[in-house]
């Protein structure tokens, strides 16, 4: 897989021009020397930008660089790793010969040998994520007024604070291995985020309300109208605030949901995304991410969810947050079945997972937030797929006599063997005779994991369908952040526990 360099983002001041290949082929010829059985070297710059405006006044810009390299050796059967900010041959060749040193030190605490699946060797390789236009050329007076305009909407609208988020982030790899894999890729992503807030004077209460718009891996142009409607969300935005802050609290108890792709994606990346990590069924998260409730023997066998449920894994997604050419193994990306018609059949790993599992290949999911970490396996995009010629929004909310219509993510809750869960939103709307009849505050969906995706009686068509993700997910120890996009339909559920935030719902 190779991509000629976006024209917005062609270079990379201070990384490029660095002496990559001198600098891997020392150390892995350290290492080599040093009797690693296997080496690879991972030279990352991570940039990022964190601007914060509120009622159209400039809260703060943060701008951070980092940039370095790590050495991972296979010595004697046991893992050494090394990193650090000398960029030259020597620096690379250094880190080698401590990392192979560390290795030695280990190798009487080490259990069983790791083992890595067999993967092909592809030859030199170059990837790049769109980006028309590069967020970190745009003058900061430039981004700031953007965001500025954006409050102004806001409060013009009868919100009484706004405040406007924008994170940028931009990853710039060369990744070389003792296998003969070479590899040089660029990934940018932005989250732009809105927030109103409405408040009663009367009773001191308040509510807030945030833009919809997901994070993408895009530039600039996600913020000027490729790929979302700002300006028009925005606008719409004051309305469905006050109307919020004027809804009566929901009634516990059980309704029929439609909710909707901006709530599910969450739902989809706690309750299947994580449940479906190899190192996790494998109980390797246990000490602090948490296990699965899916065990080894589940795969191929396990009824998740209704024959309606179609769930891929896939690192190639258009704009998705993980989508790469090629992960921190080196592994070119790729697509394969979670779920299909119902039934567990595959799960996520990289090297390491599928050979402690005996598989034959990685499905590329091996991430490192940056140079001074190790790769762990991370999350792909997890998607539900849509049904072809299925119905849209309205159609299902029309299936529906007395429930809720679900509308952006909020705050969740789940146990760490991703059981038994609980999500608001943003809003949630009554629906009776199949009709919207306003919205309610308060409410929370709650259940179990099989439970929930058994209850899907039906997903929506591909006009239904949006990309949306998380931009920092936890996991590992020490702790890493990585993105993972989550594309879904509009999904109809029969029967889903609601209680309101406010009371606890009945027994």
């Amino acid at each position: 897989m190779t991509a000629g360099p976006a024209p917005a983002a062609a270079a990379e001041p201070g990384f490029d021009t660095l002496p990559a290949g001198e600098l891997a082929l020392a150390a892995l010829e350290r290492a080599r020397r040093l009797g690693a059985s296997y080496a690879d070297v991972r030279l990352r710059r991570v940039r990022a930008l964190r601007e914060r405006v509120r009622d159209a006044q400039p809260e703060g810009t943060q701008e951070s660089v980092e940039t370095g390299v790590g050495v991972r050796v296979l010595v004697d059967g046991t893992w050494g790793f090394a990193s650090g900010v000398d960029l030259s041959p020597p620096g690379g060749a250094e880190l080698a010969a401590r990392a192979c040193e560390l290795a030695r030190m280990l190798r009487p605490l080490r259990g069983a040998p790791p083992r890595l699946a067999p993967e092909p060797v592809h030859g030199p390789a170059v990837w790049e994520s769109p980006c028309e236009v590069d967020p970190f050329a745009v003058p900061a007076a430039e981004r700031t007024a953007l965001l500025a305009r954006w409050c102004a909407i806001l409060r013009d609208g009868g919100a009484d604070l706004a405040e406007a988020y924008l994170q940028v982030f931009r990853e710039s790899t060369v990744y070389h291995d003792s296998e003969g894999r070479r590899v040089r890729q660029r990934r940018t992503w932005l989250h732009p985020m809105v927030v109103g807030f409405r408040i009663d004077a009367d009773n001191g209460t308040f509510e807030t309300m945030r833009t919809l718009g997901p994070p993408a891996a895009r530039g600039w142009e996600y913020l000027t109208g490729t790929g979302w409607d700002w300006a028009g969300e925005l606008t719409r935005l004051p309305g469905l605030l006050a109307e919020k802050l004027a809804a009566p609290s929901v009634e516990p108890g059980e309704y029929d949901l439609v909710i909707d792709p901006t709530n599910l994606w969450l739902t989809i990346h706690e309750t299947v995304g994580h449940a479906t990590e190899l190192d996790r069924i494998l109980g390797r998260e246990a000490a602090f991410a948490g296990t699965s409730f899916v065990g080894p023997d589940d795969i191929g066998s396990l009824r998740y969810g209704s024959p309606a449920m179609n769930v891929v894994a896939d690192r190639t997604t258009p704009h998705g947050l993980a989508t790469i050419g090629y992960d921190d193994d080196g592994v070119a990306a790729r697509s394969w079945p979670l779920i299909r018609d119902g039934v567990l059949v595959g799960t996520q790993h990289d090297r390491q997972t599928a050979g402690a599992a005996g598989l034959d290949r990685s499905t590329g999911c091996a991430y490192a937030e940056s140079y001074r970490h190790l790769p762990v396996q991370r999350m792909p995009n997890v998607s539900l797929r849509p049904a072809p010629g299925g119905p849209d929004t309205g159609e299902l909310i029309g299936r529906v006599r007395d429930g809720l219509y679900v509308v952006g993510d909020n705050s969740f809750s789940i146990d760490m063997a991703r059981v038994n869960f609980q999500f608001t939103g943003q809003r949630f709307y009554r629906i009776r005779d199949g009709r919207l009849v306003g919205q309610v505050r308060d409410a929370a969906y709650t259940g179990t994991t099989l439970e929930f995706w058994r209850s899907l009686e039906a997903v929506g068509g591909p006009q239904t369908w949006l990309l949306s993700g998380a931009g920092q997910c936890g996991k590992a120890q020490p702790l890493q952040l990585a993105a993972a996009g989550h594309g879904c339909p509009s999904a109809l559920f029969r029967g889903v526990r609601v209680t309101s935030t406010r009371t606890e719902a009945p027994a």
